[in-house]
């Protein structure tokens, strides 16, 4: 199963990958040289790969986007043929709701897959309910916003919950698809 880790720069989407991958992690990580380094020392400018084997025949397979806009090439690819995406965004960040739902725009775009929002750095000053993050993302009236799980990348049960809501998400939409329920 092919999933994609997304959001803006620093929400933690190599951090996700690395805590839960049973592989060292591919990733293309290089010194930021432009506004990022304001926010870390390092991003990734291709992907990030990682996977988590069930079975000999079974695995998950991680695939983390650069979270600039000028790597939009990147999400392109590697959201083509994904089975589901999670979007990270740091919930303490406001200013950056809207590069996220740019983001989560090109994804829907390109992408029939089921998502999910995952909220990061919940436990700052500041962090945005879900509720509210749902509006800003533009999840209002109608559209019904997908699952938002509060993820602590540094945690691997987090991470691990995280994974868990999005694969049961994608077995609901696929069984919806075939006109069945779980």
């Amino acid at each position: 199963m092919r999933l994609v880790v997304t959001g803006p720069v620093g929400v933690g989407k190599t951090t996700f990958i690395r805590t839960i991958s049973e592989i060292e992690i591919v990733d293309t990580d290089r010194r930021a040289t432009d506004e990022t380094a304001q926010v870390k020392e390092k991003t990734t400018v291709a992907l990030d790969f990682g996977r988590l084997q069930f079975t000999p025949d079974m695995a998950l397979h991680l695939y983390g986007t650069p979270g600039q806009s000028r790597f939009d090439f990147m999400w392109d690819i590697l959201i083509r043929d994904v089975h589901a995406y999670i979007v990270l965004v740091a919930a303490h960040r406001p200013h950056e709701f809207r590069h996220a739902r740019r983001m989560l725009t090109f994804m829907q775009q390109r992408s029939p897959a089921p998502l999910i929002i995952g909220m990061t750095h919940v436990d700052m000053p500041n962090a945005w309910e879900s509720e509210n993050l749902a509006i800003a993302l533009g999840y209002v009236g109608k559209r019904t916003a997908p699952p938002i799980v509060n993820v602590n990348a540094t945690d691997r049960d987090s991470v691990a919950n995280a994974l868990i809501t999005l694969v049961t998400h994608f077995m609901t939409f696929q069984s919806n698809l075939m006109g069945t329920t779980l």
